[in-house]
C-alpha cells in the first residue's frame, strides 16, 4: 500500500534575514529581481523585507513582486500600551502589498523583560492582537518565535505559551527560531516533539535556524524529522554571523534523499529543481561575489575528484562517488 506524501513548505528569507549579512545591501531593483528568481523556482513564501522600517522595503511593498510564491512582509508585533488599530508598525504591514504577515515575538521571558520591559502577559497579548489584527486585514499570519529553543530551555511553560497565542489566535505557521544559533540537533528533534505534544500540530510548526555552530541543515533536517511542515531558510545560507540555514542545499536532499523523498513532497518540480545550480550562481553573480567551489550540490567541485583512486574509479563508472546524479541539480 503506498502512503500519501505530507507536504513541505519552503520559506525564503534572502530578502529580509540575508539582508543582514555584512557586505550585502539589496536596492529595490536587486529585491524584485531576487523575487522573480525565487518566484520562478518554486519556493511557497518569499519574505521581503520590514516594510514601513526603511525606504528601500516601503518601496519593494508598494506592489506584490511574486506570481506563484505567496509574498511576505516582517515586522514586529504591536507595542505594549497601543491598540493594534492605533500601532503605526502594524498598520505599515496591513497596508502593505503583501499576502502573508510574518510577526516577529519574544517567546524567551528575559528577553521580554530585558527587551520589552513588559509583563510576560503583555507580550502574549500583543502576540494574539497582531495574529488577530492581520487576519482580519485578510493576510495570512505567522509568528516567528525568536530564541524559541533558549526560552524553552529557561522556562518551557512560557515559551510554549507564546506559540499557544499564536495558533489559538489562528496563525498559520508558529515558527520555532534558533536565533542565536547554538542549538544541537538532538535538542531541536527533542524541543519540537515536546511542542507538537503540547498541542499545536506540526502542520503549523516551522524551522527557523541559524549556522552559528555549522548546523543549520542539520538543525532544518531534524525539525521536520520531528514534525515541521515549514523550512525558513536563503540562497546560499546568507544572513548575519555564520548565516542561516542554506535552502540551496537542504532542498536538494528533501527532495533527492530516500529517508526524506520517500515521506515528503515540496512544491518544487524535478525540472525546477534541475536549475538549482544556475540559481545558486546567478545569485552569487548578483551579489558580485565568487560561487563557493565546495558548496554541496551545487559547487564546481561538488562532483569533481582528484584523487588517484577514486579518479580512475569515476571514470570507470561514475555512481562509485557520487551520491546523486550531478544532472538532478543541474550540476
Amino acid at each position: 500500500m503506498t502512503m500519501s506524501k505530507e507536504r513541505l513548505y519552503l520559506f525564503d528569507t534572502t530578502l529580509r534575514d540575508g539582508q543582514q549579512t555584512p557586505g550585502v545591501d539589496f536596492s529595490v531593483e536587486d529585491k524584485i529581481a531576487i523575487a522573480r528568481m525565487l518566484d520562478a523556482f518554486g519556493v511557497d513564501y518569499v519574505e521581503g523585507g520590514y516594510p514601513g522600517a526603511n525606504p528601500t522595503d516601503t518601496a519593494f511593498f508598494a506592489e506584490k513582486r511574486t506570481a506563484a510564491s505567496k509574498f511576505v512582509a516582517f515586522g514586529m508585533t504591536k507595542r505594549v500600551g497601543v491598540s493594534a488599530s492605533n500601532d503605526p508598525g502594524l498598520a505599515a504591514l496591513l497596508q502593505s502589498c503583501c499576502d502573508a504577515i510574518c510577526f516577529v515575538a519574544k517567546s524567551w521571558d528575559y528577553h521580554v523583560r530585558v527587551a520589552l520591559g513588559c509583563t510576560n502577559e503583555e507580550n502574549i497579548d500583543c502576540i494574539r492582537a497582531s495574529v488577530e489584527a492581520a487576519r482580519a486585514a485578510g493576510k495570512e499570519a505567522m509568528v516567528d518565535c525568536e530564541h524559541f529553543f533558549d526560552g524553552f530551555k529557561a522556562n518551557p511553560d512560557y515559551a510554549l505559551a507564546c506559540a499557544k497565542a499564536a495558533h489559538d489566535a489562528g496563525a498559520r505557521w508558529i515558527v520555532l527560531c534558533d536565533t542565536n544559533g547554538g542549538t544541537q540537533p538532538s535538542e531541536v528533534r527533542a524541543i519540537v516533539e515536546r511542542v507538537i505534544a503540547s498541542g499545536i500540530p506540526g502542520g503549523n510548526l516551522g524551522i527557523h535556524a541559524h549556522d552559528d555552530t555549522g548546523q543549520a541543515v542539520a538543525n532544518s533536517l531534524a525539525a521536520v524529522e520531528a514534525g515541521v511542515r515549514q523550512v525558513q531558510g536563503t540562497l546560499n545560507g546568507i544572513g548575519e554571523r555564520c548565516g542561516n540555514a542554506n535552502l540551496v542545499t537542504i532542498i536538494p536532499t528533501l527532495m533527492l534523499k530516500p529517508a526524506y523523498a520517500e515521506r515528503f513532497v515540496t512544491g518544487i518540480s524535478a525540472e525546477q529543481l534541475a536549475d538549482i545550480s544556475r540559481l545558486s550562481r546567478s545569485f552569487d553573480e548578483l551579489l558580485n561575489r565568487a560561487p563557493e567551489a565546495q558548496a554541496p550540490y551545487v559547487g564546481s567541485s561538488a562532483f569533481a575528484t582528484k584523487a588517484g583512486i577514486h579518479a580512475s574509479a569515476l571514470a570507470k563508472e561514475p555512481a562509485t562517488y557520487e551520491h546523486v546524479p550531478p544532472e538532478t541539480v543541474g550540476n
